[in-house]
C-alpha cells in the first residue's frame, strides 16, 4: 500500500542505528517497515537525490478522450468537478470507464487548471497596529440550547473585538440586529476597555447601514454614534465575510468556549437571563486572559473616551388608547389606566422600553418582539386592568385580551373550570375576585398553588374561604400594667441619702 515517503532524515538515522541494532530494531526506531529497511541497506542515494520518474508505468486510460472530450468540457465550464466529467464520459462511452480512474482524472484536471485555468483569488494577510481597529458582529447562538425556566432561549450574541490583541466583549441580544443592540453593546465594550480605537468596522449590518438600497452612506443614528466617540466607521463588502475575518473567527471560538463551559457546568438551564449573562461574561473573561500581554500594549494605544455615553435607544410616539394599550413596533403593551388618552414618548432599548410623559418616566417593562409564530405579541399586565374589572366584572368573559392577562397558568386553568360549571355572571365575579385577592394580599404565587391543588381535585375555589385564609392577621398587643409607687417612697429615699 502507498504510504508516506521515506525522508532523508529517516534514512540517515537508520544507517546510524543499524551499526548498533538489528535490521528489525533499527527499522522500528525510525518508523519504517522491514522491507523498506532492506531497500535502504543497498541504497546509495538519499531519497531526495533520486531522479524523478518521467515515464508511465501503464497506458494512459484518458489518452483517447482527453483532448477531444475532456478539455472542451473544461474550457466551456471551468467549474466542472472531475467526478462530473467522469459521469459524463461513462454516459458517452458505456462499459469503458470505471470508477478506478477518478483519481487519475482528478490529477489531470488539477494539472490542466494550473496550466490553462482562470486566475484564482489571492487573500492578503493584514497587519493591525495596536489601537487602530475594532470590529463588531452578531452571531446566532440557538445551537447552544440554553434554557430559561425550561424553555430554549432563542438569542444572539453581540461581540466586539480589537484586531491587534484579540481582546473582546460579548453581550446577549434577544431580538435581531437592531441599532439599539449595536449601540448598547459597542458602548459597553468601549467603556469596559477604557478607550476608543481609530476605526470601527462591521459587516453589512442592517442596524448600522441602509441595506435596503445597498447604499454606502451610514445611517444618521450610526453616524452620530461614531462621531460621538471619534470613530471612523467602515464596513466590509457585502457578502465577503473574510474581509471581517478578525471578528468572524472569534465568533466561532466564542461559541466553542461557551459550549465547553456548558459541558463542564453539567446543565444548560439558567434561572434567569441575568444568570446566563454572568455566565457569558465569565467565559469571555477567561478568553481575554489568553491575550493579556497583547492587550496591555493595545490599551496604551487607545484614544480617550468622551465625557459621557450617548443614547442607545430609539424614540417613538405612542398614544394610549381607550383600551389601556399602546402599540410599539407591532407589539401591544398595557399601561396604567391613568395614562389613557395621553401621548407618550417611548424609548426602545435593546431589552426594555420606557414611556415618558413630559420629561417624567411613567412606565417601564420588558421589550417584546414579533416572530414568525407570533406576529403581534401582547404584554398585558393584569394589575393595569384590575381596577376597571372590579367595576365591570361582566366584561371579563368576552374580553379579547383575557387570555393574555392571567399572571400564571393556574389562573387560566381555573377560569376554564369556573366558566364551564358556573353561569357567566357568577364566573366573572369569582375570577375577578380571585385576581383582586391575589393583588390586594400580594399572594400571586401562593394562590396559584392552591388553585393548582383544587384543579387536581376538580374542585371550584371558594372565594370567602380564600379571603379568610389570606386575610391579614391582627397583631395581639401585650397587656402592660404599670404600677406607680406611692409618693412617700421618694421621701424615704431622700432621708436615706
Amino acid at each position: 500500500m502507498p504510504g508516506k515517503r521515506i525522508t532523508d532524515h529517516q534514512m540517515t538515522k537508520y544507517k546510524e542505528l543499524r551499526r548498533k541494532h538489528s535490521q528489525e530494531a533499527a527499522a522500528a526506531k525510525v518508523g519504517v517497515s522491514v522491507a523498506s529497511a532492506r531497500r535502504m541497506e543497498s541504497a546509495v542515494l538519499l531519497p531526495s537525490q533520486k531522479p524523478a520518474r518521467n515515464w508511465r508505468t501503464r497506458a494512459d486510460p484518458l489518452d483517447e478522450v482527453w483532448s477531444e472530450q475532456v478539455v472542451p468540457m473544461l474550457e466551456e465550464a471551468p467549474g466542472l468537478m472531475a467526478v462530473t466529467v467522469l459521469e459524463e464520459l461513462q454516459l458517452r462511452y458505456p462499459q469503458r470507464f470505471d470508477g478506478g480512474i477518478l483519481r487519475t482524472l482528478q490529477r489531470r484536471v488539477r494539472q490542466w487548471r494550473a496550466e490553462h485555468g482562470t486566475d484564482r483569488e489571492i487573500f492578503f494577510a493584514q497587519e493591525h497596529p495596536p489601537g487602530r481597529l475594532g470590529l463588531s458582529d452578531f452571531t446566532v447562538c440557538d445551537e447552544l440550547q440554553v434554557t430559561i425556566e425550561g424553555e430554549v432561549l432563542a438569542h444572539r450574541l453581540y461581540q466586539f473585538a480589537f484586531a491587534h490583541s484579540g481582546w473582546r466583549h460579548a453581550c446577549i441580544v434577544l431580538g435581531g440586529e437592531s441599532f439599539q443592540a449595536l449601540a448598547s453593546g459597542l458602548q459597553e465594550a468601549l467603556w469596559m476597555a477604557g478607550g476608543v480605537p481609530e476605526e470601527h468596522r462591521t459587516d453589512s449590518l442592517s442596524a448600522a447601514f441602509n441595506n435596503l438600497a445597498e447604499q454606502e452612506d451610514l445611517t444618521a443614528r450610526y453616524r452620530e454614534l461614531c462621531a460621538h466617540y471619534g470613530l471612523r466607521a467602515s464596513r466590509n463588502n457585502l457578502g465577503v465575510s473574510h474581509e471581517n475575518g478578525s471578528i468572524e473567527a472569534r465568533q466561532g471560538s466564542l461559541k466553542t468556549a461557551l459550549e465547553q463551559s456548558l459541558l463542564l457546568r453539567g446543565t444548560r438551564e439558567f434561572a434567569d437571563i441575568e444568570g446566563y449573562g454572568l455566565f457569558v461574561a465569565e467565559t469571555v473573561r477567561r478568553l481575554n486572559t489568553r491575550c493579556a500581554q497583547g492587550w496591555e500594549v493595545e490599551r496604551a494605544s487607545l484614544g480617550a473616551l468622551p465625557r459621557r455615553r450617548t443614547v442607545d435607544f430609539e424614540e417613538v410616539d405612542a398614544r394610549v388608547s381607550k383600551f389601556g394599550l399602546i402599540s410599539v413596533k407591532g407589539v401591544h403593551y398595557s399601561v396604567p389606566s391613568r395614562l389613557v388618552g395621553h401621548r407618550l414618548k417611548v424609548r426602545l432599548h435593546n431589552a426594555h422600553l420606557e414611556a415618558w410623559l413630559g420629561g417624567v418616566k411613567v412606565f417601564e417593562c420588558e421589550r417584546l418582539r414579533g416572530s414568525v409564530q407570533i406576529r403581534h405579541p401582547k404584554r398585558i399586565d393584569w394589575r393595569h386592568m384590575l381596577p376597571s374589572l372590579r367595576r365591570k366584572p361582566g366584561a371579563f368573559a368576552r374580553w379579547v385580551l383575557r387570555d393574555a392577562m392571567f399572571p400564571r397558568s393556574e389562573y387560566a386553568q381555573a377560569w376554564e373550570r369556573i366558566s364551564k360549571r358556573l353561569g357567566e355572571r357568577e364566573a366573572c365575579r369569582l375570577m375577578v375576585g380571585l385576581l383582586d385577592l391575589a393583588d390586594r394580599a400580594n399572594v400571586v404565587a401562593e394562590l396559584a398553588a392552591i388553585l393548582g391543588v383544587l384543579g387536581d381535585r376538580d374542585e371550584l375555589p371558594d372565594i370567602e374561604v380564600l379571603r379568610a385564609q389570606f386575610a391579614p392577621r391582627h397583631a395581639l398587643m401585650p397587656i402592660v400594667q404599670v404600677m406607680l409607687p406611692a409618693a412617700s417612697v421618694y421621701d424615704d429615699l431622700l432621708e436615706a441619702a
